[in-house]
């Protein structure tokens, strides 16, 4: 009679977890691919700089707001320290997570630092939309998306802003590139086709997920400019770098100089460290 109980007590449970899961709403269809969600401009924004020849652009993987682990609660706050050490005219943000509902803590950010935001998600990660993202001292006067998800297994997106600086027009692409090489090789050739790539002055930063040489970083060393540097410098993982994962190419501009960010509150804000350039304006 006990085990009848039990199996009767399973039967409804089962049949009351079916009828929750079918009353949760679905999720809309733009949330399940990638797509270009947010454009604004700040608050109260910056005033301008004299560019003086040249800006500094940064790359910098917030490794979900998580922490060096990952294992911790969400802190936006680590991070977004981190940025304002920057000081950086231009930053590209990878691994950016937007919570579904509450307070957006990227938008909070932005408007902190009197910054223009565009983001675009790759995917809806359990605690929100995760994606990439720029933030600019300057207003983006035009912003697209290139879909990279070459892969069943792995979503991805490039984001590109186009500036108009002191009459100089500029655009930033930031991307977050797939861990397999035959992926990460299409994704570079599909980049570099692209005509925001051929439109005029083109940085292109992100996390490349280059932790050795392969085809696709041979192929952007080889048809866009780099660094002075002799190598790349190290920022994986953030509390003893050791691979030179995130990088600034360029097209048509110069990169003078670049480096990775390594103060203490960088080594613990995220698993990867912020590279920083300084970029001639012609």
């Amino acid at each position: 009679m006990a085990l009848r109980t039990r199996a009767g007590q399973a039967r409804a449970v089962r049949r009351e977890r079916k009828r929750r899961k079918a009353q949760q709403p679905t999720s809309p269809a733009h949330l399940t691919t990638p797509h270009l969600c947010l454009l604004r401009a700040p608050k109260v924004g910056l005033p301008a700089l004299p560019v003086r020849g040249t800006i500094s652009v940064a790359t910098y993987n917030v490794h979900r707001w998580a922490g060096l682990n990952g294992r911790t609660r969400p802190d936006p706050a680590r991070a977004g320290f981190v940025i304002s050490e920057l000081d950086a005219d231009v930053i590209g943000l990878q691994e950016v997570l937007r919570p579904l509902q509450g307070s957006d803590p990227l938008i909070a950010l932005a408007d902190a630092l009197g910054l223009h935001l565009a983001f675009a998600a790759t995917r809806v990660h359990k605690r929100g939309e995760l994606g990439n993202a720029i933030l600019s001292r300057y207003p983006i006067s035009g912003v697209a998306m290139l879909d990279l998800s070459y892969s069943r297994l792995e979503k991805r997106v490039a984001v590109a802003a186009q500036f108009d600086i002191e009459g100089s027009p500029l655009s930033v692409v930031t991307t977050h590139l797939a861990l397999s090489d035959r992926t990460r090789h299409t994704q570079v050739r599909s980049l570099l086709d692209h005509p925001q790539l051929h439109a005029g002055p083109t940085v292109l930063l992100g996390d490349m997920n280059a932790w050795r040489k392969c085809k696709a970083t041979r192929v952007l060393e080889k048809e866009l400019e780099t660094h002075h540097n002799l190598d790349w410098p190290a920022s994986f993982p953030s509390a003893r770098p050791v691979l030179a994962l995130d990088r600034i190419y360029a097209r048509g501009v110069n990169i003078t100089e670049v480096n990775a960010h390594t103060s203490q509150a960088a080594r613990r804000a995220s698993d990867h460290l912020p590279v920083i350039a300084r970029i001639a304006i012609q």
